[in-house]
C-alpha cells in the first residue's frame, strides 16, 4: 500500500494543546467497523455500548517525567535529555539537544549536581547511552528534576502533569503516555465494572518511536520501533475466558492493541509473557486478538491510522477523519475519541 492513501488535510487549530477540564467529557465519535457508520457522542457514553462478559484492556504503564534539562560543568552549556530506555543499571539509551555537544567521556550535570551523566556510547539521530550517577533512589531523584516529555506538536506548557498520565497508571517506564486511557475517570471506570464489565490491564512501555513520521512511499517499507510489553497470568485468563463466553475484547489504545496482537499472533492463544514487539499492523492484517479498540485521532500518514485501517478498513478510517475535521474534532494526544465496534 501507499503511504500517501493515508494522508488527510488536518486544521493545525484543530490539535489539541490542553486537555479538558474533566477527563471524560471529550467527544466520541463511534465508526461501525463492518458498516463504516459514524456517530457523534460524548466519552462517558461509551459504558452503553459495552456489554456484560465484554473485557476491557487497558495499558497501565506510566509515564516518566524524562525530560531533563543540564549543563556542561566545564563549559556551563545547557544541555536537554530525554530518556528513552534503560539498557542496564543506571545506563539509559537517550535523546540528546544539542547532540553535537555531547561525545563519548561527556559529563552533564542535572539540578546542581544531584544527577550526573557520562556519555559512554553515540547512536544516530542524537542518541546518546548515559550512565547517572547519584544519590538515593534514581527515579526519586528523576521525579523531582525531569519534566513530562509532551509530543513535538504540543506547545503549550502543561499546568497539571498528572493530565499527562492515566487514572490507572502504575508501572513506570513510557517516554508517552498511552492516550486513549487519558479520557477515563475512576467513576467512569467504576460504572463499567458495575455494568459486568471485565476490566484488566496490559503494560505496553510506550517509546517516541510512536511519533516518528513514515518517511517511505511504500507502507510495507517502514521500519517499525520495537516497544516493551508484558501480560499477567490474571489478565490472560480473563482474555482467554472472555472469548469462550462469546464475550468482546476491546483495547484501550494502539498500544494495548499491539500487545494483545503480538501474544495470539505469536502463541495462538494468550498467556503470561513479556518481551519487545516491532509488530507492525495495517491493512489487510487480520486481527487475532480483539473486538474492537477505543482509539484518539491520529497524525496523517502515521503508524497509528494505519493499524485503525487494519481494524475498520481503509476506505472507512478516512471517511470518518474527513468527518471529524469537518466537525472540529481535537486532535492528538489532549484530542477527542474513537470507538470503532461492531453492534
Amino acid at each position: 500500500m501507499r503511504v500517501e492513501q493515508f494522508d488527510f488535510e488536518l486544521p493545525e487549530e484543530l490539535i489539541a494543546q490542553t486537555p479538558l477540564k474533566d477527563r471524560d467529557t471529550s467527544r466520541l465519535m463511534v465508526l461501525n467497523k463492518k458498516t463504516g457508520e459514524v456517530n457523534h457522542e460524548v466519552f462517558h457514553d461509551i459504558i452503553n455500548h459495552l456489554r456484560p462478559n465484554d473485557t476491557l484492556v487497558l495499558n497501565n504503564t506510566k509515564v516518566m517525567p524524562a525530560r531533563l534539562i543540564g549543563q556542561k560543568p566545564d563549559t556551563g552549556a545547557s544541555i536537554e535529555v530525554l530518556l528513552l530506555k534503560q539498557e542496564e543499571q543506571d545506563c539509559w539509551e537517550t535523546l540528546v539537544k544539542p547532540a553535537k555537544r555531547v561525545k563519548i567521556g561527556t559529563i552533564v550535570e542535572f539540578g546542581d549536581g544531584r544527577l550526573k551523566a557520562e556519555c559512554i556510547g553515540t547512536g544516530d539521530m542524537g542518541k546518546r547511552i548515559f550512565k547517572f550517577v547519584y544519590e538515593g533512589i534514581f527515579y526519586e531523584v528523576l521525579d523531582s528534576l525531569g519534566e513530562m516529555p509532551l509530543p513535538p506538536y504540543i506547545t503549550e506548557k502543561l499546568d497539571d502533569r498528572d493530565r499527562y498520565q492515566t487514572v490507572f497508571a502504575k508501572e513506570i517506564g513510557s517516554a508517552a503516555a498511552p492516550t486513549a486511557g487519558l479520557h477515563f475517570t475512576t467513576e467512569l471506570l467504576d460504572q463499567i465494572k458495575a455494568k459486568g464489565i471485565n476490566i484488566t490491564y496490559v503494560t505496553l512501555h510506550v517509546g517516541l518511536g510512536t511519533f516518528r513520521p513514515v518517511s517511505v512511499d511504500s507502507v510495507e517499507e517502514h521500519d517499525m520501533h520495537a516497544e516493551f510489553y508484558q501480560m499477567s497470568q490474571e489478565t490472560a485468563d480473563v482474555l482467554n475466558a472472555t472469548h469462550e463466553k462469546g464475550g468482546r475484547i476491546i483495547t484501550v489504545g494502539t498500544t494495548s492493541t499491539r500487545t494483545l496482537e503480538t501474544i495470539a499472533r505469536d502463541h495462538g492463544k494468550f498467556i503470561a509473557c513479556e518481551g519487545w514487539t516491532d509488530i507492525f499492523i495495517y491493512p489487510p492484517y487480520q486481527f487475532k486478538g480483539i473486538d474492537g479498540m477505543i482509539t484518539n485521532f491520529h497524525l496523517p500518514k502515521s503508524t497509528l491510522i494505519m493499524l485503525i485501517s487494519a481494524l475498520a478498513g481503509q476506505e472507512s478510517v478516512m471517511n470518518a477523519y474527513r468527518i471529524a475535521v469537518e466537525e472540529k474534532y481535537r486532535f492528538f494526544s489532549f484530542g477527542d475519541a474513537m470507538l470503532i465496534i461492531e453492534e
